[in-house]
This record gives C-alpha cells, structure tokens and sequence, in this order.
C-alpha cells in the first residue's frame, strides 16, 4: 500500500483519526487536519511529488521526532516520519513532508 500513499490519498481522508504506534501495544490519536501539495500552491518539482501533511493531537501526549507505525481505518498499514512544529491552545501541532520520485 505505500507505494500508492500520495497527495490525492491523504487529501481524501482530512479530518480523520491516524492511530501512531509509541510503544508496542500503545497508540495516540492524531487527526489529519490539512494536506498541502501542488493542488494547494506548492510549486511543482519536475519529476517528483512533493507535499506535506498537518496532524494535531491532545496535549498530554507530546511525541517526539522520529518515524512512528500508524494505522488508519482506509489507507491501512505504513510507516512515517513525524515532527512537532507548535504546541496550541488544545494540543500539539505536527507535519509529516514527502518528497519522492515519480515515474
């Protein structure tokens, strides 16, 4: 399934629950809450696709940078690299940039 893990894949499931493996047997919640790709402004690389996904989850449960399991009910099983990037009001803020080659 990762090979089909793009901009279009995410952007149809904003606003949903990916459930982030910290520890075996234990998972946070993030919601997706904005996908940002070339069909939002970002310039177009030749050859590659480039986009970045936005997570908030609860403030009690920071989680560091490092590349996490997730699972979600549609897309399934993969891996990613997330990173804090603010702590707001009710919660902490995350992002996730993919930048890959395309054929």
């Amino acid at each position: 399934m990762v090979e089909e893990l793009n901009e279009g894949s995410f952007s149809t499931v904003v606003n949903t629950i990916f459930k982030f493996e910290v520890a075996p047997a234990q998972t946070v919640e993030l919601k997706l809450v904005e996908v940002h790709g070339e069909s939002s402004g970002m310039p177009k690389a030749e050859g590659q696709e480039r986009f970045a996904l936005y997570f908030v989850g609860p403030g009690e449960s920071f989680l560091p940078q490092k590349s996490y399991p997730v699972r979600h009910e549609q897309i399934g099983d993969f891996e990613i690299f997330l990173v804090p990037i603010a702590r707001e009001a009710d919660g902490f803020r995350y992002e996730a940039v993919f930048n890959r080659v395309t054929t």
